[in-house]
């Protein structure tokens, strides 16, 4: 079994490709573009969502099937289309340019796979079953939008700004740790749950540093 290595990679503004118009293809296209891709997708045919997206500006498309250099250059390369031999083409290309591929019709004939994603604002939790089914994987994503719904968002954006401020006020490293493991222990996220918790502004913030950066 191949194990892989978890890591969350920023694609902002990276020239990705996709090769394959068909579904496999939308899927990967459209966690990149969340995640703020630059998309090109080379295929002789597209479904309708990718044919809208193209349209609006949103993805380049190269109307032809997938020829020879078309990876050299990428940040990242998913070989989508139906066709094994194609994809094991584009997988074989882009390893000899050391760029990362991902194969939809074969997990480990390429370098990365993608994983099931749950996202709430700044939290992301990713689900693999290291290619033994897809579809568990999603089950499981699924499971997981159950216990980390959408109070989580509100939450962790309170723990960054909170964290700034710290990392702002504070210029000790000890006092820093303190405060941030002080921050750990509030209920903040019951509030949320409860619809009892109002933002807090910068003069509460400075009394709460006040308040607990000896404590």
């Amino acid at each position: 079994m191949t194990v892989y290595l978890p890591v969350m990679l920023d694609v902002q503004g990276r020239r990705c490709i996709v090769v394959g118009g068909g579904k496999v293809a939308e899927r990967k296209t459209m966690g990149l573009l969340e995640a703020g891709a630059a998309v090109t997708i080379i295929s002789p045919a597209l479904t309708p969502q990718l044919t809208e997206l193209a349209e609006q500006g949103a993805i380049v498309w190269l109307n032809r099937s997938y020829a020879p250099g078309d990876a050299r250059g990428a940040f990242l390369v998913y070989a989508a289309t139906d066709d094994s031999g194609v994809n094991g083409e584009v997988a074989r290309e882009a390893e000899s340019l050391g760029v990362p591929v991902n194969v939809g019709s074969d997990a480990e004939a390429g370098s990365f796979i993608t994983p099931g994603v749950l996202r709430r604002g700044r939290l992301t939790v990713a689900v693999s079953t290291s290619g033994a089914g897809p579809g568990t994987a999603a089950k499981l994503t699924k499971l997981l939008e159950e216990t980390f719904g959408e109070e989580y968002e509100a939450y962790l954006d309170f723990l960054y700004r909170m964290r700034q401020e710290i990392k702002r006020r504070e210029a000790s490293p000890e006092a820093r740790k303190l405060l941030l493991r002080t921050l750990g222990r509030l209920h903040v996220l019951d509030e949320i749950r409860r619809g009892t918790f109002t933002e807090w502004d910068s003069e509460q913030i400075e009394a709460w540093i006040a308040q607990h950066r000896e404590e």
